[in-house]
């Protein structure tokens, strides 16, 4: 299939999607897509901003159509301070504010013809201990929601790590390298 086929697919891939987050669910359709992967403030929302367009996804807005998110139909967001409010009250709304975690996705899709057909799983940070009301568990429970993402054989792990981070202790690399031996 070309890639007029692939982009006759991308709506019904997208409507799939919907359909499954809009009920809750995980949508568990084999798709290419790229995880990102890393330790909280080690980068990950700015390579996605960036892998997103030739620029940061702030100036993304400057020549984008307009952005809409799934819980929110119909409402068409032009501003990305309103695109970061709407994400972090919906992570609130999802996880509560106790910083927890939430396997049901929140959909952003963005109009434009400068951004390209792709699916990125931004997860959240790898973590190793406890902040505030977060549970006891919560690096497992991470661990566990990456595993069930970057374990599917379509799905490219983008491993994260800080310029001033020793490889040797990226456990970006670490995760990713024990998923992909060969990487």
């Amino acid at each position: 299939m070309g890639n007029r086929g692939m982009e006759d697919l991308i709506p019904l891939i997208n409507k799939l999607q919907d359909a499954f987050s809009s009920i809750g669910q995980s949508c568990n359709l084999d798709l290419p897509q790229i995880a990102v992967v890393g330790g909280q403030s080690a980068g990950k929302s700015s390579v996605l901003e960036n892998f997103v367009g030739s620029f940061a996804i702030i100036s993304m807005f400057i020549w984008c159509k307009y952005a809409e998110f799934l819980h929110c139909k119909g409402k068409k967001f032009v501003d990305f301070d309103e695109v970061r409010s709407e994400i972090e009250a919906e992570t609130d709304r999802i996880t509560g504010s106790n910083k927890g975690i939430s396997p049901i996705p929140i959909n952003l899709r963005v109009y434009s013809p400068h951004v390209l057909n792709l699916t990125l799983i931004d997860l959240p940070g790898m973590t190793k201990v406890a902040v505030g009301d977060q549970p006891q568990d919560i690096e497992h429970q991470i661990r566990d929601m990456l595993m069930q993402f970057i374990t599917k054989e379509s799905c490219l792990i983008l491993a994260v790590t800080p310029a001033n981070t020793d490889l040797a202790n990226s456990d970006a690399l670490k995760i990713a390298k024990e998923v992909d031996p060969q990487g």
